[in-house]
């Protein structure tokens, strides 16, 4: 068998591939890349140097304002502290203080507030039970009509919301 050997560019006109183009690009721009690169490998290293340098002075001078803060609060505390006047109305402050507490028990123990706060119980019992009637009345209205409001005597209209609740489990 034989073969014959022909050259590529004495037979026909040579069309590039996109291939044979970008090998072309790359190895022209290899040596420049290289040095380009190097540079902004540098670049990126002064920068990350600079940046490290920065957030180190800025981390300790927090770090300095954080103690200058807590010794000024402790000052300030101190002042507070050691007030004479100022530990004085404190004192009397508590000493009203259990003045109140004791005239609001007082109160509570007398005759005509027993009476008040028994009659306020009453009512809150009517009015809880009447609600939970009244409740009863609106949820069957709705189910009958599917209106969420009913006429009243002098013609105006009342609405009313329907709501439901989840009660506990039982165990």
């Amino acid at each position: 068998m034989w073969f014959v050997l022909i050259e590529k560019d004495s037979m026909t006109p040579q069309t590039k591939t996109a291939q044979d183009l970008a090998e072309e690009a790359l190895a022209v721009s290899k040596s420049s890349d290289v040095l380009d690169e190097v540079t902004q490998s540098d670049d990126l290293a002064d920068s990350l140097v600079q940046l490290q340098n920065v957030i180190e002075r800025n981390a300790l001078e927090s770090e300095k304002i954080g103690e200058d803060l807590k010794l000024k609060r402790e000052s300030l505390r101190s002042v507070y502290e050691n007030d004479a006047r100022l530990s004085e109305a404190e004192e009397t402050a508590q000493q009203k203080s259990l003045q109140v507490k004791e005239e609001k028990a007082r109160l509570l123990a007398s005759p005509q507030t027993v009476a008040i706060r028994n009659s306020i119980a009453e009512l809150s019992a009517q009015k809880k039970e009447l609600e939970e009637t009244l409740s009863n009345h609106l949820l069957n209205y709705f189910q009958l009509t599917n209106s969420k409001s009913f006429d009243t005597s002098d013609g105006d209209q009342w609405e009313f919301s329907v709501a439901a609740k989840v009660k506990s489990r039982k165990k």
